[in-house]
This record gives structure tokens, C-alpha cells and sequence, in this order.
């Protein structure tokens, strides 16, 4: 039992490199992106500071780095005057609103069950800002000045230097020591938000976040808060953050951090920011919030006396481990995913493997490979001290989508490590977590810092009767879906929808939503496209609409980039499911990302239930491997008759849940010699449970009944009849197995007989070609099955078919008794498939659309051969070597633009639906701001004013080459002193220009008195000239703090310069301001102070006030 009561997570929000929210970036871990680039020119410059050599001082070896994007930040809704942006860290930025974001996760943003004078802030913060570097630099003035002195510089060539030295840097201000401390990040969110609990922040190295949420925990456990947000906020990627791990050799020499693998030789450095929030899980419960996992323990320790300071100790890592379990109540064997530290680097890796192997290890769990091992510092970098809440995120994620995500750039592992011996494997390729029979899901995470501060933090799944939290939709593809009447008018709506997209991360996601919501197959035009991103769908709707209106006949059209357009009617549809053959590793592994319930078949799929020595999934979704050689063992292992079967009718049965669930009606239902058992279960015959006892069971049963007999198969591309015959000649026991088209058979037998009878078709110009199966099916080889397996159907239930299933054997429906389906499956094994009459018979009854259900598309491929000339469609819901939703999601468009009736909506019930880009106001004032800090002076090579002249008279050759030295070190400095307060106007994005509303109350109770129209404009003016906003962002309503972040020293300021505006304004005491909280109560108090003739109105000023009144901010 564990010690401590469960803690669950009930908001979070991320911003990585790449990524600018959670969705987008648990969809980049999924994908396995590597999100690592080029230093931006906005942190430093490379060539400063670049020496692959190591020969000159204060130069390093790293080019890269993960790197935040720009994001959108709006000073005003955090209450931040644009003027105070420059002297503000951007980790405090960007905090608040990722905070904003976590907040907004937590019951839609809704906190009327929680007090929040009960809300703690915890974060992991490094203690060094890059706010402190940059305004230390500027402080170095004097030890320049000394220097230049002493090389002879002096007087208006001193003063010149000194200029320019300044002008690389931010100036003081009053907001400067606040804007670089570290633990006002965790303040402003706590003063920003309202939040009444702890608020601090905690420096604990690279372990910083875990430690943060260590000190989260207990806040929940003592009682002391009701929910904590915590995780960890990093954005120093500055040249000193690099130069310390260059100095250390900690960085890769070869720009890439590979976790784990035989190729890591150090580790890369990034930035990010990731926040939880967390309550107790019974107060989660009782208010009905949205839960995404469990926390079930941490651990923490001190590596103790060690090597070094920062050298790491696996004794006292497996300390945390072994604290953490215990705290939990459950041991590291019931463990499917952990997430390391893992930085990359040699020495690092082997002692936290060595650590980890102590304490898996002693569990007594005696099979190996067992818990997928990875780090995603892969893909992100090492984030420092936000990088324990990186691995926690991806661990939520992972939990509460089912999904183990990848670890990239392993070509190989570190042989060093052992990795087949030991309890993990390197978890490489994103692939369905399907838990352990009887055990919920759980993850682990390890977070290490220098000085030997270790933290591992265990979670699980939330499978109780609570709420879980909607997933994301974790992949770039989307089905778009545009209808009209006419061809003209479908080219017309093709046309204004691509006009109408915006390039918002939102945009595709949301137009595929509406779109599909609308979906209507009674539309006789109908398109259907499938994007990757708003520039694909742009590009193509453009393409379309002009094919459109230049092919005015055209019944229907198709294009290789994906969209699809008919005008024809909607045909009945008809289902066929794949044989053995079509299966491959790795199939199926996609779409439960889509649909959850398409999880289940493999989620049933047990060896308890197959009566097998492993779970389905592990042999169709095996442990990574990293040879051909394993590769192809995979291969045939899956191969094998007494798998293939039932993987085949799992992937089959999952793509069936999207059927079903999309409401798709078919008329009829086929199969390919063992898709017939899957068509049953469509029409209703045997339920899903049944197919894979089924399969599994006929698969033994052909493999026990070939025993040693080697048998074969191969296609040969001739008609029937001349295959037929040419068998008959030659007197063979090779048969016809399979008739699939007018121009290709199938022929089975032993494999030295296959071999002759290929032998004599090359005579003669036939092609064939050698099949890769376990065995001869449909022939002789395997017609021994025939009667056991037809003894085991007698206790499978059978239910009458719904619909007509056609019979491979007949090429007609199967009768309704149950005796008889039994009869007719069992013999079929021995039969030949008359695929071409069994597709042909379908057409014959109406069916007009066949769609495969199943791995791959050669059924597809097939019914086109087998309608050549008539009136049909063909579809495949799956494509070997393409991404699974993506293969899924152009077989819907296909069916779409048929006419197919079908409830789309379904598809989007599990997810969280995101509003229209388009619509809502946007701010203002809009700041792009990444992890550099915003408004510091940028490099730019160009001088801004001729050199200075250096002083007359001869210099030793070394002054010289000093003085040389120190101009070239401030040309790059383009911004002049005078301009460096000032960057906010550069950046400001104006929204478009909206209606007017009438006079705010505000403005008009001002004009009430006399004077008090240029009063308001005086003021105005005023405040934006202090805090930086755009006088038509004003509002006289405004609160001077909580809406522009006016203190009561701004005020004495603002107070000030409005004197000097109006001079017949009295002295005004400033604690007679002390009581006034927004702007329209200072005007008012301020005209009250005028006389009634001074400070009038003149016809410009009338104007101005009108025009101010109408702006719609004012």
C-alpha cells in the first residue's frame, strides 16, 4: 500500500522548442521530431564565440541547441506596461502564460470550487537569469574604460567607446531588479492570478522541477493547499549557459544528443517550460474535474561523497528509486515506461543504466525487457532546470494516451550497456502501451542534478470512476470536407474557404472539425481533401476550385496529394477483409491514436485468451531491433500461420470500430481466404472476442496439419483457364489456390513442385512470383485441418448473418443456419478461393464501393482488376509503409467524396473541440517573444557612425593591435543608447480595424466637465508615454494595476508629467492619488483641481477628443 494518498493531474501546459503548446508538442514527441536547430541569430552569434579547435580562450565547440518559438505575448493581459518588457526576464514572461494555459486546463478555467487563497505556485527555477548576465555585462563599464586608458584611449574616443558599450545593453530601470530575480517567476503568476497559497520557487540543478514538485506533494499531503502548480520554467540558452557545459565537455562535439546510444558523445542544451496542476485525487474527484494521470510516489537523495561535485553516483540514484517505490506501495516490475534522465552523455548514461539495472533488478521479476526505456532529450535537448517536468509531461501524456512515444537518433545501443540482458529496452518507434494483464498503466520519471541531487517521481493511469481528461489529437493529417449543388458553386466554396484559413496553429484542426460536422452525401458535388498543414490545404482547395471550373464535365477526379472530388451518386457499399499475407510488423499501431476504441481488439487479444505463450501485441508491435537480420526474425516470426492469423483479424477488427462507429451501412461483406472469419463478425455472426480464438485456433491447426511438409505459394500473372490447364498437363499436385483477377491465380503445393511449375511458366514468358507464406494454403498440405477445426466451431456461438456474407468456396452468401456457416468455413480451408466470381457476384446483388478493412491494400488493387469497365469504387483503409491515420483518413476522403453516408462527428467525440482562429478579439498590442529577452539590443555588423580615429601620434605595436581588438568588439552594435528603452514600437502588431462603439461612459462623464476633454487627452498621452502602450489601447475604465501593471511609483510619475502638461493644475499631494485605481477616477479628481475657464477646449483638441472617443479601445 502506498504511504502517501494519490495526487492527480488535473491541468498542464508546455512550450518547448517547436512546440507552442501541449498538443503540439505531445504530437511532435509522438512523431518522433527532432526539434534541435542552429543557434538563432536573436541568442548569440556563432561566429563569436565558435572555435571547433578549442585553441582560444573563452570560445566553445556547440553550434545548436532546442530553441523556443516565438510566441504571442500580450503585455496588457498581464497587467505588464510594454516599457517594463525589456527589463523583464522572458522566463517571467513566458511563465505567465503558461500558466494561463495550465490554469485554463483545470476545469475550463472555472475556480468556483476552489478557494484561491488555497492555490500554491512551486517551480523549478535556475537562479541565474539571463536578465542577470546581460545586466552585470553593462556593469563591467569601468574595467573597459581601465583597459582602453591604458592603451592610450582617452577623452571623446573614451566617452565614445563608453557609449557604444551601453548601448549593447538593456538600461536600469526601477522594474530591472524584480525583472532578473528567479523567484518572481513563480510571484507574478501568484500576483497575476490571485493566488493566495506558497509561492516560491526552488534551485535544485537539472533536478530543479522534480524538486519543485517534491515540495508540490507535500503542500497536498500536509494539507497546507488544495492544488499546486508546479514544474519548471528554463530560458537560458545565453552564451554563458553554453560556455559552462562546453568548459565541462559536456556538450556533444557532434551537435545531436543521442541518449543511451553507441554514437552519444554529450549532451545538447535547450530551453521550455512545462507545468502540472495537482490536487489531492479525492478532492479531484469530488469536484468533477478532468483528470489526466496518477502521482504515486517520489523519491529523493544525495549521491553523498562522491567522485566530484558534478560527477554522477548510481548508489545514490538507485536511493531515489528505492524511495520513491516505496513511497508508492508498488515495485519497479509492474513498470512499462521509464523516462530518464538520459542527457546523452557516456559516463552519464552508464551510471544512471547502472542505477537503474540495481534496483529493476531486485524486484524479482525474472523476464527481461520489460520496461521501455527512453529520454526525451532526444528530441528537445537538455532543458536544465525545466527538464524533469519535460519527462513528466511526456509521461502523463503517454499515460492518458495510451501511447509509448520513441526515443530518437539510436542507430545502435550502447553495447556497453547490456540492453538484452537487462529489464529495459530502447523504446524507438511510437506504438500503443498496451498494459499488463490485470495492471494499470505506470510510468516513472528520473530528474539529476550537479551536486548529486537526485529525484524520481513514479504515476499511473487514472482508471477509476472519475473524469478523465479529453486526449489531444496527436497527428499532423486532417480530412477536410467541402459540398455543393453545383460544380460551379463547389468551385466557389473551394475558393472562399481557402481564403478564409488563417496560419494559426488552430486553423486545420478547426476547419477539418466544422467541415466534417456539416458533412452532407446528399450534396451531388462533393470534395474531400487531406492536409498535412494550412499551406497544403490552401494549395490544394486552389488547385481543385480551378479544376472545378475548367473541367465543367468531369464526374469525378482524384489527386496523388490527396483530395478527391465526384459528382457521381452515392453507391452502396460493400466490406472485404484481407487474407494471410497482408500482414505486416508494425501494422495497425496508428490508428488507436485516432480512435481509442480501436484499441480494443489488441487490448483483448491476450495470451490467456489466444491460448499462447505471448500477448498478440508483442508479436505484431515487437521490441525495437536494430539489425536486418532481427528485422526479418520479426518478420517471420509474424508470419507464422498461428499468428498471422490473428493479427490480421485484430488490425481488421480495429479498423472495423471506425466502421461501426462512423455508422457506415454495407450491403454486403466478404473476405480473402481468412478475412472470411472477420466478414462474419460484420454481419454479426461470431463477436470480436471470437474472431481472435478463431484465428488463432485455424491458424495452429493448418500449421500442426503441414508439420514437416515444406509448401509454397506463388502468383502467376495468366488467366485461370490457361493456368488450369497447363497444371492438368503437366500432371502436378500444385493446384490453384487462389482465382483473384481475369489475369492472376495463385497456385499452392509442396515447394520443390512450386519451384518446377515456376520453372516451366518462365518457359513458356509467364511470370510468377515467389510468395513469402508459412505454408501451401488452400491445397492438400493443409486440407487436414479441415475437420478438427470444423470440431472446434461447434462450441463457438453463431449467430445468423445480419447481412449476406459471400463465400469464398461458392462465390455466393452463406446460408443462415449455423451448422451450415460452420460447415462452409471449414471446408473453405481446403477449397480454392474464387475471389474474381466472389467480387463480381457482389457487384451483381448492387454492391457498388468495396472497402478493405484490413493491413495493406491488395484487395484494392484486386476489385479494380476484377470491375475493369464497370461502374465501382475501390478503397483501402490501410497502406503498408505510409502513417496509418494518414492511410485511414484518404480512405474516408474517398468514401466522402462517393457520397457515402457516414456520421464524421463521431470521430471527434473523444477530443476536445477548439474554437474558430477567426473569430475573437485579439489584442492590441501583440509582442513576438522566444526564450532571448526581448528589446536587448540586436548585433548588426554595420557601423552606425564612422570609427573612431585613433589618437595621434605612434603607438606601440601592441597598443595598436589592442585598440584594433576593442573597436572591432563594438561595431557590432547597431542600436544607439538614446533607442534601447524604446524597442517595444518595432514589435507592436495593430489588429485589424474594428466598428467603433459609441463614447465610452467614461469619456463622457470626463467631457462633462468643462475643461476635461484635453484633461483626458493629456492623460492619455501621458500613460502611454510611460508604460509603453498605444494611446488607442487605453481605457479610462482600466485599473491602473491589475490592467496595466501601474504601481504606486508610476503614478507619482504619471502624475508628474500630467503637471507639466497642464500648468494650471495645483500641487497635488501624492497620497491623494494613493486611493484612486483607474484612470477615469485620477481625471475626474484631477478636473475637480481646475478652474472652470483654464485648460479649454479649441476646435483641433474637440477633435481629437471625438475621434478618441470613437477608438474602440478608448
Amino acid at each position: 500500500m502506498s504511504k502517501r494518498p494519490p495526487i492527480a493531474v488535473v491541468g498542464v501546459s508546455a512550450l518547448f522548442p517547436g512546440s507552442p503548446d501541449s498538443q503540439c508538442f505531445w504530437r511532435n514527441i509522438v512523431d518522433g521530431v527532432d526539434l534541435l536547430s542552429d543557434v538563432p541569430e536573436s541568442h548569440w552569434r556563432i561566429g563569436d564565440y565558435y572555435d571547433a579547435a578549442l585553441d582560444e580562450p573563452d570560445k566553445m565547440y556547440a553550434q545548436r541547441g532546442g530553441f523556443l518559438p516565438y510566441v504571442e505575448f500580450s503585455p496588457a493581459e498581464f497587467g505588464i506596461p510594454p516599457n517594463v518588457v525589456p527589463a523583464t526576464d522572458t522566463a517571467q514572461l513566458l511563465a505567465l502564460a503558461v500558466a494561463k494555459h495550465v490554469l485554463q486546463d483545470v476545469a475550463g478555467g472555472a475556480f468556483s470550487h476552489i478557494d484561491r487563497d488555497r492555490v500554491s505556485v512551486v517551480l523549478g527555477v535556475a537562479t541565474a537569469t539571463e536578465m542577470v548576465a546581460h545586466m552585470s555585462g553593462r556593469l563591467q563599464a569601468p574595467l573597459w574604460e581601465r583597459a582602453l586608458r591604458d592603451v592610450g584611449i582617452a577623452g571623446e574616443q573614451l566617452k565614445l567607446f563608453n557609449q557604444r558599450i551601453a548601448a549593447a545593453y538593456v538600461p536600469w530601470q526601477e522594474n530591472t531588479f524584480p525583472g532578473l530575480l528567479a523567484n518572481v517567476v513563480a510571484g507574478r503568476i501568484a500576483n497575476r492570478f490571485d493566488l493566495g497559497g506558497t509561492n516560491c520557487v526552488v534551485d535544485a540543478a537539472c533536478a530543479s522541477s522534480l524538486a519543485a514538485v517534491q515540495i508540490a506533494l507535500n503542500e497536498l499531503y500536509l494539507g497546507e493547499s488544495d492544488m499546486v502548480i508546479t514544474g519548471g520554467v528554463d530560458a537560458l540558452n545565453d552564451i554563458l549557459m553554453f560556455m559552462c557545459f562546453a568548459k565541462v565537455t559536456a556538450l556533444s562535439p557532434s551537435g545531436d544528443c543521442r541518449p543511451f546510444s553507441d554514437k552519444a558523445d554529450g549532451t545538447m542544451l535547450g530551453e521550455g517550460i512545462a507545468m502540472m496542476a495537482l490536487k489531492r485525487l479525492e478532492d479531484a474527484e469530488r469536484d468533477g474535474d478532468q483528470i489526466y494521470a496518477i502521482i504515486r510516489g517520489l523519491g529523493s537523495s544525495s549521491d553523498g561523497r562522491a567522485k566530484s561535485i558534478y560527477a554522477p553516483n548510481p548508489s545514490g540514484q538507485a536511493q531515489a528509486l528505492r524511495r520513491a517505490y516505496d513511497a508508492a506501495g508498488y515495485g519497479p516490475e509492474t513498470v512499462g515506461l521509464l523516462e530518464a534522465h538520459g542527457t546523452g552523455t557516456k559516463a552519464g548514461d552508464a551510471a544512471e543504466f547502472a542505477a537503474l539495472r540495481e534496483v529493476f533488478d531486485a524486484s524479482g521479476r525474472e523476464d527481461r525487457q520489460w520496461c521501455a526505456l527512453g529520454s526525451v532529450k532526444s528530441q528537445v535537448g537538455h532543458t536544465k532546470a525545466a527538464s524533469g517536468a519535460c519527462g513528466l509531461f511526456k509521461a502523463i501524456m503517454a499515460l492518458h494516451h495510451k501511447t509509448l512515444p520513441p526515443t530518437i537518433k539510436i542507430d545502435q545501443p550502447n553495447p556497453d550497456l547490456e540492453f538484452n540482458s537487462s529489464p529495459f529496452y530502447l523504446s524507438t518507434q511510437s506504438k500503443p502501451w498496451i498494459a499488463e494483464e490485470g495492471m494499470p498503466r505506470r510510468a516513472s520519471v528520473s530528474s539529476f542534478g550537479f551536486g548529486g541531487t537526485n529525484f524520481h517521481v513514479t504515476l499511473e493511469e487514472y482508471t477509476d470512476g472519475g473524469t478523465r481528461q479529453k486526449p489531444y489529437r496527436s497527428w499532423k493529417s486532417e480530412l477536410v470536407v467541402v459540398g455543393a449543388d453545383t460544380a460551379p458553386a463547389l468551385a466557389d466554396e473551394a475558393a472562399r474557404l481557402s481564403a478564409s484559413l488563417t496560419d494559426h496553429d488552430d486553423m486545420l484542426q478547426y476547419i477539418a472539425y466544422a467541415t466534417q460536422k456539416s458533412y452532407d452525401p446528399a450534396q451531388q458535388h462533393r470534395l474531400a481533401l487531406v492536409a498535412d498543414s494550412v499551406a497544403t490545404l490552401r494549395s490544394m482547395l486552389d488547385e481543385a476550385a480551378n479544376r472545378l471550373a475548367t473541367e465543367n464535365n468531369a464526374a469525378a477526379f482524384a489527386s496523388p496529394r490527396g483530395y478527391f472530388f465526384s459528382a457521381q451518386e452515392g453507391a452502396p457499399v460493400a466490406l472485404l477483409f484481407p487474407g494471410q499475407g497482408s500482414q505486416y510488423v508494425g501494422m495497425g499501431a496508428d490508428v488507436p491514436r485516432l480512435f481509442e476504441p480501436a484499441l480494443s481488439p489488441w487490448e483483448i487479444a491476450r495470451a490467456s485468451l489466444l491460448e499462447a505463450d505471448s500477448d498478440l501485441h508483442q508479436i505484431v508491435w515487437p521490441r525495437p531491433v536494430f539489425t536486418e537480420e532481427e528485422q526479418a526474425r520479426q518478420s517471420a516470426e509474424l508470419a507464422r500461420t498461428e499468428w498471422a492469423q490473428p493479427a490480421i483479424g485484430a488490425h481488421s477488427l480495429s479498423l472495423l470500430q471506425v466502421v461501426r462507429a462512423l455508422g457506415i451501412k454495407p450491403v454486403a461483406v466478404g473476405g480473402h481466404s481468412f478475412g472470411e472469419v472477420v466478414a462474419l463478425c460484420a454481419a454479426g455472426v461470431l463477436d470480436d472476442a471470437a474472431v481472435l480464438r478463431v484465428a488463432r485456433k485455424r491458424g495452429a491447426l493448418m500449421a500442426e496439419a503441414a508439420g514437416d511438409r515444406a509448401g509454397t505459394m506463388c502468383a502467376v500473372s495468366a488467366p485461370c483457364e490457361i493456368v488450369r490447364e497447363l497444371l492438368q498437363r503437366w500432371g502436378t499436385e500444385v493446384v490453384i489456390a487462389n482465382h483473384n483477377s481475369p489475369t492472376q491465380v495463385i497456385v499452392s503445393g509442396g515447394v520443390h513442385e512450386v519451384a518446377d511449375a515456376m520453372g516451366k511458366l518462365s518457359a513458356l514468358g509467364i511470370t510468377s512470383t515467389q510468395l513469402n507464406v508459412a505454408t501451401a494454403f488452400h491445397s492438400q498440405i493443409v486440407a487436414e485441418s479441415s475437420a478438427p477445426f470444423k470440431a472446434y466451431l461447434a462450441d463457438i456461438p453463431l449467430h445468423p448473418p445480419s447481412i449476406p456474407v459471400y463465400a469464398n468456396a461458392t462465390a455466393r452468401p452463406y446460408d443462415n443456419d449455423p451448422g451450415a456457416v460452420r460447415a462452409t468455413l471449414a471446408a473453405q480451408i481446403a477449397q480454392p478461393v474464387r475471389f474474381l466470381e466472389q467480387v463480381r457476384s457482389m457487384w451483381t446483388a448492387g454492391a457498388r464501393t468495396f472497402v478493405e478493412v484490413g493491413p495493406d491494400g491488395v484487395l484494392t488493387n484486386l476489385v479494380s482488376k476484377c470491375l475493369v469497365g464497370l461502374p465501382h469504387y475501390a478503397v483501402a483503409l490501410d497502406r503498408k509503409g505510409s502513417n496509418g491515420i494518414r492511410a485511414l483518413l484518404l480512405g474516408l476522403a474517398q468514401l466522402v467524396a462517393a457520397g457515402v453516408p457516414m456520421n464524421l462527428a463521431s470521430l471527434w467525440a473523444d477530443y476536445r473541440i477548439v474554437a474558430d482562429p477567426r473569430t475573437g478579439q485579439e489584442p492590441k498590442l501583440i509582442l513576438k517573444i522566444n526564450g532571448a529577452n526581448y528589446g536587448k539590443p540586436q548585433i548588426d555588423d554595420r557601423p552606425t557612425s564612422p570609427p573612431a580615429p585613433l589618437p595621434k601620434g605612434s603607438m606601440p605595436p601592441n597598443t595598436a593591435a589592442v585598440a584594433s581588438s576593442a573597436q572591432r568588439q563594438i561595431r557590432p552594435v547597431a542600436t544607439p543608447a538614446d533607442s534601447v528603452a524604446l524597442p517595444v514600437a518595432a514589435t507592436v502588431m495593430t489588429a485589424p480595424t474594428v466598428a467603433a462603439p459609441a463614447p465610452s461612459a467614461g469619456v463622457l462623464a470626463a467631457a462633462a466637465v468643462g475643461v476635461g476633454t484635453d484633461l483626458v487627452v493629456d492623460m492619455l498621452h501621458v500613460v502611454a508615454d510611460k508604460t509603453g502602450y498605444p494611446v488607442e489601447m487605453l481605457e479610462l475604465s482600466m485599473s491602473l494595476e491589475a490592467d496595466l501593471g501601474i504601481d504606486s511609483i508610476k503614478r507619482v510619475e504619471i502624475l508628474s508629467a500630467v503637471q507639466q502638461r497642464v500648468p494650471s493644475l495645483p500641487e497635488v499631494e501624492a497620497s491623494a492619488m494613493a486611493g484612486l485605481t483607474t484612470l477615469q477616477e485620477i481625471v475626474d479628481y484631477l478636473a475637480t483641481l481646475l478652474p472652470p475657464t483654464t485648460h479649454a477646449t479649441n476646435g483641433n483638441t474637440a477633435s481629437l477628443i471625438q475621434r478618441s472617443a470613437r477608438l474602440p479601445f478608448v
